[in-house]
């Protein structure tokens, strides 16, 4: 490991030499080039009636880079392999059999032995992905162009620039060329190499990724994890996943299998899988001694619910509201991609929606991981039985609770039935609305979502009927299946003493006045 650290060290410190011997002689060559045309009246006049000239390079660069890379690999090498990984573990089965727990044991008992280390679930996980490649692909294009780049001048001839000013122009021009050129591939090794936070990092050391519930649920998580998991294990870090699924089966029905077999494989190679081979749903044993009396879940609706309700309301907002200049009101919180979430009511800390404000609306996993990290308590009521016939709003209530849980944030609801009486029937209904097959709100990376994978050769939804075909198969009830047995576990086990206790670990329960 040393050594492979050593080497990116000398081709970084290599490329930033390089790059400036290149810029100082692109810029004497530019200077004199300017100082000849302004000894040719036919030149100077033409500066002078010329307006918006771009006089930046382009596919210079891409020789030079070409070239540049090669000069660096007969300098410095080609790349050392990294030396073998630990080999990792693959935890699969079925809901509530501990698996996220065993998880979190390692993870902590790694705390001051791993220096790069990081736990993730599958939604966060995909969000920050999307948002990576997203501000990756973006980041030379807003980047405004220098003074020397663009000549908006109609009666002054060009100036003729100094040597400082030319080569400072010419570095950021292929800093921004780079950054307009890299391809989908290129952009998710970057991602992977920042997900647990080791990329250019000098002090280098061994990486490991909790990877929480993995699944797959569309060809762009099928690619885009693929690519990202694959680098991370190439460059030598430790995986320790999660799912319901064993890796073989993550994409038994076949969702581009040609793309997916690469993944797996790795996985396969790298990660130990093991079966958490019990049946039993220890969060259900945990909640056994509740006997029907759950604390914060009540139905049905109206009446003696609602009532209970309104009283956890009032027990949590009436101290603080007796505060001078306290009151109830809506808020909006911030989203990734520059969007807003609508609180329509809250109060220090506290959040309250009806199942419809919080479910019915276009709204998805990035909108509910920030409605849990703003607020440590979440009031939803008027919950209906869910079925088929529902999927969109049972999907974000399924995600919605999942979000809350992985926050250790509290949720208090009133719901037409109880929790195992809470999502109805497989068969009323289509599963999936195949023209809608995306994370919901984050239609801002739609041609990214294209790009990725189109590089992987992937026919989009709709293409052809056997693609819709083989999509329809994958989505017939059993990752819901799963999803609606995980999200009712989780409504019981958040009713327990245990799981209640850790709500000190949300940070707005760790300082006062904190959600409004």
């Amino acid at each position: 490991m040393e050594e492979l650290m050593q080497w990116d060290i000398k081709r970084k410190e290599m490329r930033a030499k390089l790059m400036q011997e290149e810029a100082t002689f692109e810029a004497r060559r530019r200077i004199a080039n300017l100082e000849t045309q302004g000894k040719n009246r036919l030149s100077r006049w033409f500066s002078r009636r010329t307006k918006n000239i771009s006089v930046e390079p382009s596919s210079g660069f891409m020789v030079a880079r070409i070239e540049r890379e090669k000069k660096l690999d007969s300098i410095v090498g080609r790349r050392p392999s990294a030396p073998k990984a630990p080999q990792g573990i693959y935890l699969y089965g079925n809901v509530g059999c501990g698996k996220t727990l065993l998880m979190e044991l390692f993870f902590k008992s790694a705390e001051g032995v791993i220096r790069h280390r990081r736990r993730v679930h599958f939604h966060a996980a995909m969000l920050e992905i999307h948002y990576r490649m997203h501000m990756l692909r973006n980041q030379g294009k807003l980047k405004p162009r220098s003074k020397l780049n663009q000549i908006n001048r109609v009666f002054e001839p060009i100036p003729t620039p100094s040597l400082e000013d030319a080569t400072k122009d010419w570095l950021e021009a292929a800093e921004r060329f780079e950054a307009e050129h890299q391809s989908e591939s290129s952009i998710l090794n970057a991602v992977a190499d920042e997900l647990i936070g080791s990329r250019d990092d000098s002090e280098g050391g061994a990486s490991i990724l909790c990877f929480d519930e993995v699944q797959v649920l569309d060809v762009f998580t099928a690619v885009a994890l693929s690519g990202i998991l694959v680098r991370l294990i190439t460059r030598g870090a430790v995986i320790v996943a999660t799912s319901n699924r064993a890796p073989w089966d993550l994409n038994k029905d076949g969702l581009q299998k040609e793309l997916f077999a690469a993944f797996v494989n790795e996985i396969e190679l790298h990660c130990r899988s093991m079966l958490v081979g019990t049946e039993t749903d220890y969060r259900r044993v945990m909640a056994t001694p509740l006997k029907g009396e759950l604390t914060h879940y009540f139905w049905p609706l109206g009446g003696q619910s609602q009532l209970q309700l309104e009283r956890l309301w009032d027990e949590v907002t009436t101290p603080t509201l007796n505060q001078a200049g306290s009151s109830i009101a809506p808020n909006f919180i911030p989203v990734m991609f520059g969007r807003s979430l609508e609180v329509p009511e809250s109060f220090d800390g506290v959040a309250r929606f009806t199942f419809e404000q919080a479910c019915s609306r276009p709204v998805g996993a990035a909108d509910y991981i920030a409605l849990a990290q703003h607020y440590h308590t979440v009031f939803i009521t008027d919950i209906p039985v869910l079925s088929m016939r529902t999927i969109d709003k049972a999907r974000r209530f399924i995600t919605l609770v999942d979000e809350l849980y992985n926050h250790h944030c509290r949720l208090i609801c009133s719901a037409e039935a109880p929790p195992d009486d809470l999502f109805l029937g497989t068969m009323d209904g289509s599963i999936f609305d195949l023209e809608n097959l995306q994370f919901e709100t984050e239609a801002e990376g739609g041609r990214l979502r294209r790009d990725v994978t189109a590089e992987g050769s992937v026919a989009p939804v709709g293409a052809t009927s056997s693609t819709r075909t083989s999509i329809q198969s994958i989505f017939s009830g059993r990752e819901e299946a799963f999803a609606f047995r995980r999200a009712v576990s989780r409504l019981l086990e958040m009713q327990t003493p245990v799981y209640l206790q850790t709500l000190d670990c949300h940070p707005k329960n760790q300082r006062p006045g904190s959600a409004r």
